[in-house]
């Protein structure tokens, strides 16, 4: 596995692992606790050094997770966790990253995950009542105390980056990125070049779609994030089918999958991003780690930058709700 190295020299594997889906959000949740640590350890063993959760995955049941199969390798992670959400009665109630949430919220993590610092510490979404230098305050603190190393951002503005960022070094945003949702492009991505800050795609495949394997006619159980993603729904998923077509076309002359390209694509874009795909499969793990190995042409990187202009995109990325909450 390539390295790659994200905003104030923090080394991290070229792709990571998104463990989010271990614990909730893609149909009914793995029955064996003790088969999905094995999955992340086998990912940490071939390579994969860069490890994605949050507390509120579950919620926290997925630190748990995720700081058990890390225990015997922790000195051969890198581990981002999240802060930012109100959660009470096991549910998000709103947003809360007021400077002591942001401290309760690290020592909580830091007992879930088994670990005496937190590589990097993201807020997972704007807060609009708090402002951003007061959150970078909080989190720089805690790095002076040596509980946290790194400070992030999850969808935030590229205003909010500079500010966040005059105030204690931004090591990486982590917003939604892939060949059908081009955002970050405009400003965020320019921003994080100029100040010299790493990038992670989560949802790089589109959250299943660029695999290959959702179909025109797929349905989704209630309980699954694509039930509520208007993409998903059955009119805009037909319409979709034939971003995913070109993209198994290229694959297919290219000898790779489709999420493989899909992820190469993604790194030829910038050498400050890594993208974090979720997997519950060890074959997923090994096919994700080879897109390193995939070799585009100028070309085809070139044609698929134009991929989502040329064809479109049918429907949006969150419902109404969760649009409002990224881009401040």
């Amino acid at each position: 596995m390539h390295t790659r190295t994200l905003g104030q020299g923090l080394e991290v594997s070229a792709i990571g692992l998104g463990a989010m889906g271990m614990s909730m959000s893609y149909g009914p949740n793995p029955g064996d606790r003790d088969d999905m640590i094995g999955v992340l350890r086998y990912a940490v063993e071939h390579g994969v050094t860069f490890i994605d959760t949050a507390e509120v995955y579950g919620p926290y049941v997925n630190e748990e997770l995720v700081g058990e199969a890390i225990a015997p390798i922790r000195d051969q992670v890198v581990v981002a966790t999240k802060f930012g959400w109100n959660i009470a009665d096991g549910r998000m109630q709103g947003l809360d990253s007021r400077p002591e949430q942001i401290r309760r919220v690290a020592e909580a993590s830091l007992r879930r995950l088994g670990v005496d610092r937190i590589d990097l510490f993201y807020q997972h979404r704007v807060d609009p009542d708090v402002p951003v230098k007061d959150v970078a305050g909080a989190v720089g603190e805690l790095v002076a105390e040596g509980k946290v190393a790194h400070f992030g951002l999850s969808e935030a503005g590229a205003a909010t980056i500079r500010r966040a960022h005059a105030v204690f070094p931004v090591t990486a945003v982590q917003s939604e990125y892939s060949l059908w949702t081009r955002d970050p492009e405009f400003e965020v991505l320019p921003a994080c070049a100029e100040l010299g800050i790493g990038f992670v795609p989560f949802s790089p495949l589109g959250k299943g779609f660029f695999t290959g394997s959702v179909s025109a006619d797929a349905t989704f159980a209630p309980d699954e994030i694509r039930a509520r993603v208007p993409r998903f729904e059955a009119e805009n998923l037909a319409a979709n089918q034939v971003l995913i077509d070109q993209v198994r076309a290229l694959a297919d002359q290219r000898g790779a999958t489709p999420a493989q390209v899909a992820l190469a694509w993604l790194l030829a874009q910038r050498p400050f991003i890594v993208p974090i795909p979720g997997t519950r499969r060890r074959e997923r793990v090994d096919e994700n780690a080879a897109a390193t190995a995939v070799a585009l042409s100028a070309d085809d990187v070139a044609d698929l930058n134009a991929l989502v202009e040329r064809v479109g995109v049918a429907g949006n990325r969150y419902d109404a709700s969760g649009m409002q909450m990224v881009g401040r």
